[in-house]
């Protein structure tokens, strides 16, 4: 299971206020929410990001209100994987509740530019830039949360798991 895509590059403490607007939030469907994702910190985003990109961020990205519409919007618009130094607690969770690929990595944080092109392995964790020829490593994520993500979430893998035991 891997990915490759576009680099779209933020930094610390990016919030779920900023991935998308309060505002917003009068609405549960998944395309509207994408429309607006990252506006307030990147007006351009919406028009530039592309099926398979990836967000790449500082510190504890994710932080502030608990609410699932963050994940969501990011999926919504195509991103497949976030990558950041650290994570806010629910919005990992949030994450692979709803099948988005996250994982921690200081070194592709520290190193990985806007507009590099980033290959991912999920399974081994190993994550290379094309563009500047470097490799990274991320602890890769356990079976089960392979699963869930295979599956588009947990919801969904739990019903794929209890169709299987029939």
């Amino acid at each position: 299971m891997y990915t490759e895509g576009t680099v779209f590059k933020y930094g610390d403490n990016v919030d779920t206020d900023v991935i998308i607007p309060a505002r917003y939030l009068n609405t549960a469907d998944e395309k509207e929410l994408a429309s607006h994702c990252m506006e307030d910190i990147d007006r351009d985003f919406i028009r530039k990001v592309e099926d398979g990109d990836i967000i790449v961020a500082g510190r504890n990205f994710g932080c502030g209100s608990s609410r699932e519409h963050a994940p969501i919007a990011i999926k919504a618009c195509g991103i497949s994987c976030v990558i950041a130094k650290s994570f806010a607690r629910i919005f990992y969770r949030n994450s692979i509740n709803i099948g988005l690929p996250i994982l921690e990595c200081g070194a592709a944080a520290e190193s990985a530019a806007a507009g590099d092109r980033l290959r991912i392995d999920f399974e081994t964790g190993k994550i290379e830039n094309l563009t500047k020829g470097e490799q990274y490593e991320a602890a890769p994520f356990p079976e089960f949360i392979r699963n869930i993500i295979r599956f588009g979430g947990l919801l969904p893998s739990v019903a794929a798991r209890e169709e299987g035991a029939k």
